[in-house]
């Protein structure tokens, strides 16, 4: 069987990050744009080092990069670590597509029935 990471230690960072809302409330307001800290809080009903200790759960797992321009530090998404979660989801889409047509031919089947009764 191919390897698709299921030890794989950067998965489980990803995945672990992504598990929690407020971390992909994050990363949904990072993908409009490069945002600093006090920009990233504004919305949510938690303090400041809260997001923080999120933002450093994301950038531990490889979801965003920290740089600092001027007296800000902006917190920016990565791409690549959230391509290999979606190509490790995207391996079980085989899976998906098949269940799915079974169901489709079950319910075609199913109204033929009803049609003919």
């Amino acid at each position: 069987m191919e390897s698709l990471g299921y030890e794989n230690p950067r998965l489980d960072a990803i995945f672990g990050a992504l598990s929690d809302p407020t971390r992909r409330a994050i990363l949904a307001r990072l993908a409009k744009g490069k945002a600093s800290v006090n920009e990233i809080a504004e919305p949510f009903p938690i303090s400041q080092p809260a997001i923080s200790r999120h933002l450093k759960v994301l950038e531990n797992a490889g979801l965003i990069a920290r740089e600092v321009d001027e007296q800000r530090r902006l917190a920016t998404i990565k791409g690549e670590n959230l391509k290999a979660a979606a190509g490790w989801i995207d391996h079980f889409s085989q899976f998906w597509t098949t269940s799915f047509d079974q169901l489709d031919g079950l319910l075609a089947e199913l109204q033929k029935d009803r049609e003919d009764e």
